[in-house]
């Protein structure tokens, strides 16, 4: 079987998740996860900042995918939009660097690592770590970024299997 890596993102204009997967479609294993912590400066330079960073990792990991989550909508329309705004940086950083990007909704990453799409943050945090095998503290966002990662290697090699047939 082929390995592939894959980087996840959790998107975000004050924290961004990253989390890197290698696999084969049998057995995966984390490579690497941190949270981007953006504070409250400027939102162009956060942007900036989501680009810059998301670019280094493809450069030092080499992944082969990248999937995303979608924005939700919010009561919130300021909010959604720095999301979007975020996810737009994030997405950039990925195609620029020729990587194939997949988005994902936040149920749709639930169900695929916890099997509820309700599931909430410590359960989704829970799973990642056994599915993973790690063990210690696992930041939220780094863990959420980890879930779309596993969730696109899921859904991913599914399809693969379904087209091959």
């Amino acid at each position: 079987m082929t390995l592939r890596r894959i980087l996840g993102i959790d998107p975000g204009s004050r924290q961004t998740g990253i989390g890197l997967i290698e696999t084969d479609g049998q057995r995966t294993q984390h490579i690497f996860s941190t949270c981007l912590r953006l504070g409250d400066g400027a939102l162009p330079e956060r942007l900036g900042v989501i680009f810059t960073e998301i670019v280094t990792v493809i450069r030092t990991y080499q992944p082969d995918e990248m999937a995303i989550e979608n924005v939700f909508v919010s009561n919130n329309a300021a909010s959604a939009l720095k999301l979007g705004q975020a996810r737009g940086a994030a997405i950039c950083a990925g195609i620029t660097s020729g990587l194939p990007v997949a988005e994902y909704s936040a149920k749709e990453v639930k169900l695929a690592t916890v099997g509820k799409g309700g599931a909430d943050k410590a359960q989704v945090q829970h799973m990642v770590k056994i599915l993973l095998g790690l063990q210690g503290r696992l930041q939220a966002d780094a863990a959420d970024a980890l879930a779309i990662a596993l969730c696109h290697a899921h859904t991913s090699h599914l399809q693969r299997r379904i087209n091959n047939a």
